[in-house]
């Protein structure tokens, strides 16, 4: 989880090639209703009417609605987990808070920047308007410390953020 901006995309990718081969480790996709980015998160781009009939039919485990877009995480996730998998999801610190953890096991990652980075990054990415970086930047800043969770800033090198996630993510698989 994180602020718009804070290179989640890039950490995760590099944490999931950074990964001994065969540790028992899965990176959920998130269903979306944007349209792919090829140069951005390789996500399953739905219609908001898809993303609708699935929600109705029970075919997510998460879903949430940010920035005017809805996102899922499929049920899949649920065989992963009961195959021993450590899976990945990249979430909503808003949805997050909402969750019943105890129930699920959930370790939290916050990924972060400072604020003049993440501002930087969001008009580099070219996807928002003005104020629609304004909108994210307030967003943001708009949740407190997450209860339990590994932070780590994205701020450096990238291969020292991902390398602290893919460090955390063998931990889980060794433990």
């Amino acid at each position: 989880m994180g602020p718009s901006g804070a290179g989640k995309d890039s950490v995760l990718r590099f944490a999931r090639h950074a990964l001994a081969p065969g540790l028992k480790v899965a990176f959920a996709h998130r269903y979306i209703t944007r349209p792919m980015d090829p140069s951005g998160e390789n996500h399953i781009a739905l219609s908001p009417e898809e993303f609708d009939l699935r929600r109705a039919a029970g075919l997510f485990t998460f879903h949430w609605h940010a920035h005017g877009v809805s996102y899922g995480i499929g049920t899949e996730i649920e065989s992963w987990r009961g195959a021993g998998f450590v899976v990945v999801v990249s979430g909503s610190r808003e949805h997050f808070q909402g969750l019943r953890r105890d129930a699920l096991d959930i370790r939290p990652v916050l990924i972060t920047a400072p604020p003049a980075l993440l501002e930087r990054r969001l008009i580099n990415r070219g996807r928002d308007s003005a104020s629609s970086v304004t909108a994210r930047l307030e967003r943001g800043g708009a949740y407190g410390a997450i209860e339990n969770a590994l932070v780590i800033e994205n701020s450096g090198p990238l291969s020292e953020a991902g390398g602290r996630l893919a460090a955390f993510l063998s931990g889980l698989c060794n433990a």
